[in-house]
């Protein structure tokens, strides 16, 4: 006859507050959000998170603020919908020149929402490419370039440089006649630059003329190289705008204090 051993007791901090007289039986969705809410504390007290997340969220914004001002997180979720769709589109992508452009055919035709994905991750990229250029238009015009916010713009400046270079590798991946022969317009082009332009165009070319290996260091600058980049300068981006805040926009002109005026007076 085996013994069953009774159960260990449960701490007295683990064990449910006690209801107050009156009180209603606790539903399931309070269980479920008190619950919630412990493994968040529970979390918070080991990680202190929700000082960071505080100083990032909660902050002052200058009057006059409006939709001009959506164009840089509108950028920032491009972005993630070009990382999300990239990743599932990888699943499935060969980037080797003999399956290439099967695979390619292969997630349009025949991969469960395939050419949903796929061209989400080809239209998305010309959304992003169009916002980041407003995003810093907007920046521009708005002289939200001008010190402190100099650092700032030197990010953002890379970041669309970084675009450009994304657009352009993933433009060869499906590697049919017309991404073929455009990319070899692009590198020759490329390769006229001063100085560093032979070894560029050698770089991406991975040799002196377009082989075997042209499709790998293109798919491998697409995908690995060029969103980590990316992924580090947009969170050295939100932090810079969280640390010196955004400006005005330029027509709004700031309001003197009365007594300063008197005291000019």
């Amino acid at each position: 006859m085996k013994l069953k051993l009774p159960a260990p007791p449960i701490p007295e901090q683990l064990k449910p507050a006690p209801r107050r007289p009156g009180e209603r039986k606790p539903s399931a969705s309070d269980t479920l959000k008190e619950g919630g809410t412990s493994a968040v504390a529970w979390v918070d007290e080991r990680t202190s998170l929700s000082g960071g997340a505080r100083w990032m969220m909660f902050r002052k914004v200058p009057k006059g603020t409006n939709w001009f001002y959506t164009l840089g997180s509108a950028t920032m979720f491009a972005f993630l919908n070009q990382a999300m769709t990239g990743v599932f589109l990888a699943m499935y992508y060969d980037p080797s020149p003999t399956n290439a452009y099967e695979s390619t055919r292969f997630i349009t035709n025949e991969a469960f929402l395939g050419e949903f994905v796929r061209g989400m991750h080809k239209w998305g990229s010309t959304v992003m490419v169009i916002l980041i250029f407003l995003h810093m238009g907007r920046t521009f015009f708005f002289g939200a370039y001008k010190y402190p916010r100099e650092l700032n713009w030197v990010v953002g400046a890379i970041l669309l440089i970084l675009t450009m270079v994304m657009s352009f590798t993933g433009y060869l991946l499906p590697f049919d006649q017309r991404s073929y022969w455009a990319t070899i317009v692009g590198v020759n082009i490329n390769g006229t630059g001063p100085l560093v332009g032979p070894y560029l165009s050698d770089f991406l070319r991975a040799g002196p003329d377009f082989g075997a290996t042209t499709l790998s260091r293109f798919y491998a600058i697409h995908m690995l190289l060029i969103p980590g980049l990316i992924a580090a300068l947009i969170g050295a981006h939100l932090y810079l705008v969280a640390k010196l805040g955004t400006t005005a926009p330029p027509w709004l002109k700031a309001e003197s204090d009365p007594e300063l005026r008197k005291e000019s007076k």
